[in-house]
């Protein structure tokens, strides 16, 4: 099974997400403080972490900032009693997969553990068919009404980070750190989704597969 590292500060709930998680045949490492925590995620040897907000040392949100921007893949479940949607928005921004609020349900927890490891151990994605358009991302070939349509190497990474994910928002955060890194701003991701749009939607201006998710970025509908 799986290993998990839990970066939590209170003893009591670090205590029973162990539990809870050996019980269901995961492996556990704990830190109590971000800096400990942050150590930890980057030696490796962990699948999946799951990250308080507010601890000492360093806070949550700088510990998931610092592995993304070192393009460190561990999938992150942000929980956390800071249930503003503006902290939601920033974790999911920073890279997170998901995000549970205190009190949690200790069973929901465990579905949201296991749909992020079932997502991000997914094979990788060779090809796609939607609508009437079909993409083939070991050639790199994109056709629409039997036309051949041309993208950029970044399109057609963008396209394929969206199309593992159906349904669930990709964050531009997430999209910046996975081509560019710190080298562009988010306004490079819309302006190639727009090209992706004008391109794969019969109307760009009212897309219905690249849909965009307010204040977070965007997702792909079949």
């Amino acid at each position: 099974m799986a290993t998990i590292l839990l970066i939590e500060d209170d003893q009591n709930i670090l205590t029973g997400l162990v539990d809870n998680l050996t019980m269901d045949g995961y492996q556990t490492k704990t830190a109590c403080d971000g800096i400990a925590g942050l150590k930890l995620a980057e030696k490796g040897g962990v699948d999946l972490i799951i990250l308080d907000i507010t601890m000492p040392g360093l806070d949550g949100f700088n510990v998931c900032r610092r592995l993304k921007e070192k393009k460190n893949k561990i999938p992150i479940i942000i929980l956390s009693a800071r249930i503003q949607e503006s902290d939601k928005v920033l974790g999911l921004e920073l890279g997170a997969d998901d995000y549970v609020s205190k009190p949690f349900s200790p069973q929901e927890l465990m579905l949201r553990i296991k749909a992020v490891l079932r997502r991000t151990a997914a094979p990788p994605l060779e090809a796609a068919t939607f609508g009437d358009i079909k993409i083939d991302f070991q050639k790199y070939e994109a056709i629409k009404n039997g036309k051949t349509l041309k993208f950029t190497a970044n399109e057609f990474t963008i396209l394929k980070l969206l199309l593992q994910y159906p349904g669930v928002p990709v964050s531009r955060h997430r999209i910046l750190a996975e081509i560019w890194g710190k080298e562009v701003t988010s306004r490079t991701v819309d302006t190639h989704i727009w090209n992706l749009r004008t391109k794969l939607e019969d109307d760009p201006s009212k897309p219905t597969h690249i849909v965009t998710v307010h204040r977070i970025g965007y997702k792909f509908v079949s």
